[in-house]
């Protein structure tokens, strides 16, 4: 299986799983191991999203904002982390107002044959100097199944079988 955070073929770190050019090491595992703090809303996204991937499940419990932590539990995140694949991060847009952070992202993950998205535009807020994720909004995406030949929708340019398939 492929593997974002190292490249066994070339013998090299790969970019994180976020899809920033950067290194897992140098790019999300410092914000999600607590050495330093997400620095944006859409810095913390990435983390969250790079979270799933590595299936940190207390660390996104962690990141909700405190009005919606009691809403999550550490299995639930753990047991929808477990059920998929998330492949691939697309941040669209990121901006403020006066009140809030906002994030619009699509999240592609595999379940099963299916090539899904979550597409949200998520709301941030700091909380004694530090990013939350508030809540968001979700667009419509379809769910699209994946023939064993076509290529992976990851973007390694390898067919899906060979992949992630």
């Amino acid at each position: 299986m492929y593997n974002r955070q190292y490249d066994f073929i070339s013998n090299k770190a790969t970019m994180c799983y976020c899809n920033n050019l950067s290194t897992f090491d140098e790019c999300c595992k410092p914000v999600i191991t607590g050495l330093r703090q997400a620095s944006s809303a859409e810095q913390l996204m990435r983390s969250r999203f790079s979270a799933y991937c590595t299936k940190d499940a207390e660390y996104i419990l962690n990141t909700y904002a405190s009005s919606q932590r009691a809403m999550h539990t550490t299995s639930d995140i753990l047991q929808f982390a477990n059920e998929v694949n998330f492949i691939k991060l697309d941040i669209i847009h990121a901006y403020s107002d006066s009140e809030y952070d906002y994030v619009e992202f699509k999240a592609h993950y595999l379940a099963g044959d299916k090539h899904c998205q979550l597409h949200e535009q998520s709301r941030f807020i700091l909380e004694n100097e530090k990013w939350k994720y508030l809540d968001g909004d979700l667009f419509e995406s379809p769910e699209v199944k994946i023939g064993r030949n076509d290529i992976c929708p990851c973007n390694s340019g390898k067919k899906f079988k060979k992949c992630h398939g």
